[in-house]
């Protein structure tokens, strides 16, 4: 059952998805429908988006809801999968109704499949069994090519991906002839940045292999998936080191821990005059647990037995 209210969900949904065919099992996505407007707090938007989930019945032998929100008000228990909880989210007002429902389910859940360690962590303590099982990051290009964009950067969600400290970084970071590409979210104008509307999956890859650099400052990071992404088309990933799951960071520090800090200037500079030579391959070996052969393999030996409760 995909809620599938942002690009990282639904692509998160579908490579799911997949594996479990890979592993020969037969899978229809239920899609939520959500509303062009959403109520503007977030209390309501999850009440009239679990009921939304509620009306997708489904009799599957097993059901994965996705995320948490979708499972608030299910009709039938049930696995959930998720990138982070309620309970860390959706802090005073925001969960006042989520956090305690979010809870009774994932206690009643025959099996959390969370993305990352983090996610889970961030939870309160429950007997339910788990499986970490990442988002699957295709590889990058086995050869890349020139780079003649110096940075990219995501523009959606501007406030919670923190694109007024990205772009404060830049003004004081760039050089004459350096270009950083903000795709999607309210239209910018400034010396050195160029605005275009979000991409295709396979034109956003194709713009990360002509970056040097993906800049973020997260206020909070659920998991990063834009960034596992462009470490795998060889970009350098600057960023802070925001609060959240956020998936992504423990592989910058791993990479280069001159690029991860409040001073994103600075780590821009270094990024662009002192880059590590070998960056873009140590990127690749780091995310060989996100390759989609190694997330198959899990799903196959493990999360598709639980599901089908197989296993003890």
């Amino acid at each position: 059952m995909s809620l599938g209210t942002t690009a990282g969900l639904r692509t998160a949904d579908d490579a799911l998805e997949g594996s479990l065919q890979h592993a020969g099992a037969s899978v229809a996505v239920a899609r939520v429908p959500v509303p062009a407007r959403l109520p503007p707090t977030l209390a309501a938007q999850d009440l009239l988006l679990a009921r939304a989930a509620r009306e997708v019945v489904t009799d599957a032998r097993a059901v994965v809801y996705s995320s948490t929100t979708a499972a608030l008000l299910w009709p039938r228990p049930g696995a959930i999968r998720f990138d982070a909880l309620s309970a860390a989210n959706r802090p005073g007002r925001h969960g006042v109704w989520q956090r305690p429902v979010e809870r009774r389910r994932l206690e009643a859940s025959p099996l959390l499949l969370p993305w990352s360690a983090g996610a889970l962590a961030e939870g309160p303590p429950v007997a339910s069994p788990a499986l970490v099982v990442p988002v699957a990051v295709t590889p990058g290009a086995a050869a890349f090519g020139p780079r003649d964009l110096a940075g990219v950067t995501y523009g959606t969600n501007p406030g919670k991906k923190g694109l007024d400290r990205v772009l404060g970084a830049w003004a004081l970071a760039r050089r004459e002839g350096e270009t950083l590409v903000v795709l999607g979210g309210p239209r910018v104008d400034a010396p050195g940045v160029r605005w275009q509307p979000l991409a295709s999956a396979a034109d956003w890859r194709a713009l990360l292999r002509r970056a040097r650099v993906y800049v973020t400052a997260p206020r909070r990071e659920d998991y990063g998936l834009a960034q596992l992404e462009a470490l795998a088309e060889g970009c350098q990933l600057v960023t802070n080191a925001a609060p959240g799951p956020y998936a992504a960071l423990p592989l910058a520090r791993l990479l280069d821990a001159r690029l991860v800090g409040d001073d994103l200037a600075r780590a821009l500079r270094v990024a662009l005059d002192d880059s590590r030579p070998d960056y873009a391959e140590r990127a690749a070996d780091a995310l060989r647990p996100w390759h989609p052969d190694a997330v198959d393999a899990l799903v196959a030996e493990r999360v598709l037995p639980a599901l089908l409760g197989e296993v003890g």
